[in-house]
């Protein structure tokens, strides 16, 4: 099984994601790893990135999907995901791949942002984020304003996992 965490940058995704893997000893898979250089340093100046510029990052994580699919390997993705055109293209397997929806308000993820540091991702994209984000409604979709412990507990009863 696959589990993309998603939501807006700032809502645990990679956190959460994390706990998960470990809880379940499955493999952790960060997408922000597959950003280019050149989107990475675009995100660290405040510039959202456009369509061009994350159609290869999103094929390159399908790439990595169809190969864990394959392979039958159980992974924990952390994917911002935002629109349901990305997701459509990363979920290749409805029954194998299961989406869980970090959901938190505007004012809790800008105050996570402006107390985290060494990340590129800034508070400065967060409107574009929020603007961005088309809410998934086939998701499990998690509160994210609980303690992290609890939201990994909550994801592995709902997925039954």
């Amino acid at each position: 099984m696959i589990i993309i965490v998603m939501g807006v940058s700032g809502s645990g995704k990679t956190t959460i994601g994390k706990l998960l893997a470990d809880s379940l000893d499955w493999e952790f898979s960060d997408a922000d790893s597959f950003h280019s250089p050149e989107n990475v340093e675009k995100m660290r100046c405040g510039i959202p990135l456009s369509e061009d510029d994350r159609m290869p990052w999103l094929q390159d994580l399908q790439t990595a999907i169809k190969h864990w699919l394959q392979e039958s390997k159980n992974v924990v993705l952390a994917c911002s995901a935002l629109k349901d055109s990305y997701r459509q293209f990363l979920v290749l397997d409805s029954e194998h791949i299961k989406l869980v929806y970090l959901k938190g308000s505007y004012e809790l993820i800008q105050m996570r942002l402006q107390e985290r540091s060494n990340h590129y991702m800034s508070e400065k994209l967060l409107d574009s984020q929020f603007y961005t984000l088309e809410e998934p409604l086939d998701a499990l979709c998690i509160d994210v304003a609980q303690p992290p412990q609890i939201i990994v507990q909550n994801i592995r009863t709902a997925l039954e996992i």
